[in-house]
């Protein structure tokens, strides 16, 4: 701690306060009759505009982890790492249309969170109780590698403590993000986040142009990245792929794709939205982000050219791999433009953080509290529940950091979108049939479930010596069938996620023709085939904030 960068922490403290006051006077912004009501507090009075979704979309989807992690994986492994610019291009074609539907029907139904459609599709509260669960699992380790991010860019800046006095600064902020969201709701960060994405847009235009010229141009940085890796014994990483891992690299883009709009984070940003106007303007112009992300994902090659060391964690004695982008903006950059890029990455941690905590505790007081502890409760009590609920699911993201390694919690994100991929069959498909049949569903779902986490289990990580949970890339050698291996010796990997939810499918299907030939009941379908079209301006269309 007495390495103090007080320039930059300086600055750094400046931009966050700003945000801070941005976050409590959000909650006067648009606002409603009353901020006691889910439609309100979780979901911003389901009017957010063109400009509004695409900053809060924006902030949701590319968070401070994206910033830190992807050109650190670049780093470290080189062409792997770049799977994050497919993915993140092919998502918007693949999630148009059913995010439209997805508007339509919650704003016909009053539905707030994915759950709340699956109950009211299939009428199975089992079916949603496993949806939310899902839900609120994949999202906490989400939520905890937000603080990975801020905590790298603090340890950056010398706030790097072994004990509770390391830990203080990250546990102030999210204090102060906790207090803000609890009283300003969705609103918060969707006014941050205008704040956050021109701060990012400004430091990565400034970083993919300077940076070049002054290390000596982009051919000798790609030719110091090749002499890098070229002196590495692994055969995993390089500029380019190989042919172990080329399926790997596909499987996982397109995982990460289908994945994304599953979390209830980026549906309760589709839910915040005004119209089906606003989300097909915003489906067009999110790429631009992704032009963002492969600019930020090739710092992890000027890393190499400037020769950065990540830091070491003061609290666990090990490196931060995370601290490779923190350290180049700190090596290179002058103190005041890089208390400017920390503080990019500080507030791209907490607006993410907030519409996550905000969307988990949505599906608690919806589809857990209401369905199971209390279902007479009032949306005066719906509120109140899901603004402690908020408090709760913060409070257990730092509990993550401060008594977990922080690389385990990296891990858990890995679990949590293998997880969240499983409720696919049951949310994106039923959006466009009800063939499936509600114990098909539930049966794939614990197909699914069960069998990632056995794959996941399995794969070891010789880098960090973990014997298990150390990555999601299986090797097709060890893919095992009840004991049979349908590709022994093979050394191609592939995506964990993408082999459950081939198994998901496959039981989805037995089951439902069984059980239709035995013609068990399929519940009740509280849905009509015109509420999939609603929009904005339809006169049946359920009053904001009315139950």
């Amino acid at each position: 701690m007495s390495n103090l960068q007080w320039p930059e922490l300086i600055i750094f403290t400046i931009l966050f306060a700003l945000v801070t006051v941005l976050g409590f006077m959000a909650s006067r912004w648009q606002r409603g009759s009353t901020l006691d009501h889910l439609d309100e507090w979780g979901l911003g009075g389901r009017k957010f505009g063109s400009w509004i979704t695409w900053f809060l979309l924006g902030g949701d989807l590319y968070t401070a982890y994206t910033f830190v992690a992807v050109p650190a994986l670049v780093f470290s492994a080189g062409a792997l790492g770049l799977y994050a610019l497919p993915y993140t291009i092919v998502v918007y074609p693949i999630v148009l249309l059913p995010a439209l539907r997805m508007w339509s029907v919650s704003r016909v139904r009053g539905y707030v969170t994915p759950a709340d459609f699956v109950r009211g599709r299939f009428g199975s509260p089992i079916l949603a109780l496993l949806v939310a669960i899902t839900g609120i699992v994949a999202t906490m380790p989400y939520i905890a590698l937000q603080l990975v991010g801020l905590e790298a860019v603090l340890r950056t800046m010398g706030i790097n403590g072994s004990g509770i006095v390391g830990h203080l600064p990250l546990l102030v902020a999210f204090v102060i993000l906790a207090f803000y969201t609890y009283q300003s709701g969705l609103r918060a960060p969707a006014l941050i986040a205008f704040v956050k994405d021109i701060l990012i847009y400004i430091v990565i235009l400034v970083a993919i142009i300077y940076l070049p010229s002054k290390l000596g141009g982009w051919s000798h940085i790609f030719d110091t990245a090749v002499a890098k890796f070229d002196k590495t014994p692994s055969k995993a990483d390089g500029i380019l792929l190989n042919a172990n891992n080329q399926l790997q690299y596909a499987t996982l883009a397109l995982g990460s794709a289908l994945a994304l709009f599953l979390y209830p984070h980026s549906l309760t940003s589709v839910l915040a939205s005004r119209g089906r106007n606003v989300i097909k303007r915003n489906m067009v112009a999110l790429p631009a982000y992704s032009l963002v992300l492969g600019l930020l994902a090739l710092l992890g090659y000027v890393a190499i050219t400037a020769g950065v060391k990540p830091l070491t964690n003061a609290a666990t004695g090990k490196a931060d791999g995370n601290t490779i982008v923190p350290v180049l903006f700190d090596s290179q950059f002058s103190s005041w433009f890089a208390g400017i890029a920390f503080a990019a990455i500080g507030i791209g941690a907490l607006v993410p953080a907030a519409i996550m905590s905000i969307a988990a505790a949505n599906l608690w007081t919806r589809n857990i509290y209401k369905e199971y502890i209390r279902k007479n409760a009032t949306p005066q009590e719906e509120a109140k529940q899901a603004k402690l609920a908020s408090l709760v699911v913060k409070l257990g993201a730092v509990a993550v950091i401060i008594l977990i390694d922080p690389q385990f919690s990296i891990d858990l994100q890995l679990i949590g979108g293998v997880l969240i991929l499983q409720t696919l069959p049951a949310v994106a498909l039923a959006l466009y049939t009800r063939w499936f049949h509600r114990w098909g569903l539930i049966a794939g779902w614990v197909v699914g479930i069960g069998w990632g986490l056995i794959m996941l289990y399995g794969i070891p990580n010789p880098a960090n010596g973990k014997q298990h949970f150390g990555g999601s890339a299986l090797s097709l050698g060890n893919l095992s069938l009840f004991g049979w291996h349908p590709f022994a010796g093979s050394a191609v990997q592939i995506y964990v996620g993408f082999v459950a939810l081939i198994g998901n499918l496959v039981v989805t299907v037995i089951v439902t023709v069984i059980a239709r030939q035995l013609k068990v009941f399929n519940g009740t379908d509280d849905t009509n085939a015109e509420d999939y079209h609603a929009d904005e301006n339809d006169k049946d269309l359920r009053p904001i904030g009315v139950h």
